[in-house]
């Protein structure tokens, strides 16, 4: 026997993972995973056909190609009033997750410790462990997910490293109000304390709420890394295209782990996403689109035993079953998928601790034939 002691030992097969191929040896609908079952706006590929008949086939700059950098700092100035300088403040990565990990392993030392808000998305946790940071949480609860400032400060110790914030929130679809803005201003003030913004579903928010990014705010904006996805902006997660911007003194930091583990990113893609990024209108309309689908799905289930949670953002609907069943959260999702043919995630499993509040999570990043068809079934439950 060879001695080996794993990094990640409490880590198996995500959830993702297991509800998806339940789906898929169930024939079940699958509301689960997060990507969209519709096609990318066409002339995103034509782009990118272009693009590589253009002969953009080799490595890209190591922070990505200028034209694309230079696109998103002009979205970002507009929308956000916000200056981040293209050659030396915003870098292209394979996706919002190796951002994520890029971020964490670029700031993270052993024994600092990182507080996180649960539910989380899954990635954040294993990332500070690997760094030999310390994770901090706490725990958010339905129907709201309201963040609980004091307790907030009661997990601060000399120590404290950074704070992982996730808005439009997955798997919740919460957002930051401007008396979180205020309390996060407070909390950090004259602190060494980083923040990481997970900010991939900023154009996914409804009912005419603003995106508070951190990129609106100079006091956060100074100490934070911010995450972005092209994968949630155009519809094409498959492409694994992301970005992070940071004060340049940050982001020399990031760029010393990214040309590391990833150096460079799917070169006629950025090409490609450089130029559609000019269609204003592709990322500024996607609010209503997904609106649109959010608003369908939610009026389905109000005559089904399901209690609707609210959603102010991303594309993932929460729903308490209480007066179905008292079963876990996880047994009673794969009983969806044998029994009514749908695949929806459990949210415990975004705890820690794998806290049962009786809720599951569906995805409406669909096409509309494939929500009615899930919500006929759904009504059956």
């Amino acid at each position: 026997m060879i001695a080996f002691q794993s990094k990640l030992p409490q880590t198996g097969t995500n959830i993702f993972t297991v509800m998806s191929a339940l789906a898929q040896q169930a024939g079940a609908i699958n509301l689960s995973q997060g990507f969209p079952d519709f096609d990318c706006p066409p002339e995103l590929i034509k782009l990118t056909n272009q693009a590589m008949q253009q002969g953009h086939n080799q490595y890209a700059p190591m922070a990505g190609v200028l034209p694309l950098r230079e696109a998103i700092a002009a979205k970002t100035q507009e929308l956000y009033g916000a200056t981040y300088h293209p050659e030396n403040e915003i870098t292209i990565t394979a996706g919002g997750t190796q951002a994520i990990f890029t971020a964490i392993c670029a700031t993270i030392h052993p024994n600092d410790e990182v507080i996180i808000f649960e539910p989380a998305y899954d990635c954040y946790a294993p990332a500070i462990q690997l760094m030999g940071g310390v994770v901090k949480r706490l725990e958010l609860e339905p129907p709201d997910y309201r963040i609980n400032w004091n307790m907030v400060r009661r997990l601060v110790s000399s120590r404290t490293k950074m704070i992982i914030l996730n808005s439009p929130h997955n798997p919740t679809g919460t957002v930051l109000q401007e008396e979180d803005i205020r309390e996060l201003i407070n909390l950090t003030h004259k602190t060494d304390i980083l923040i990481l913004s997970d900010e991939v579903y900023e154009h996914i928010i409804f009912d005419g709420q603003p995106h508070r990014s951190m990129a609106r705010y100079p006091e956060l904006a100074e100490r934070s890394l911010i995450v972005a996805s092209f994968g949630k902006l155009f519809h094409i997660t498959g492409w694994k295209i992301g970005y992070c911007m940071a004060p340049v003194w940050l982001m020399n930091e990031f760029r010393k782990i990214h040309q590391f583990n990833v150096f460079s990113v799917n070169t006629p893609m950025q090409f490609a996403l450089a130029k559609f990024m000019q269609v204003k209108e592709a990322y500024l309309e996607l609010s209503d689109f997904y609106q649109q689908k959010r608003d369908f799905f939610r009026a389905g289930l109000e005559s089904s035993r399901f209690k609707l949670l609210p959603c102010a953002g991303s594309y993932f609907q929460s729903v308490n079953y209480s007066t179905i069943t008292n079963e876990n959260d996880v047994d009673f999702a794969k009983q969806l998928i044998r029994e009514n043919g749908v695949a929806a995630i459990p949210n415990s499993a975004f705890y820690n601790k794998k806290t049962d509040f009786g809720i599951l999570r569906f995805c409406f990043a669909k096409k509309q034939e494939t929500l009615a068809k899930a919500l006929e079934q759904l009504l059956k439950a």
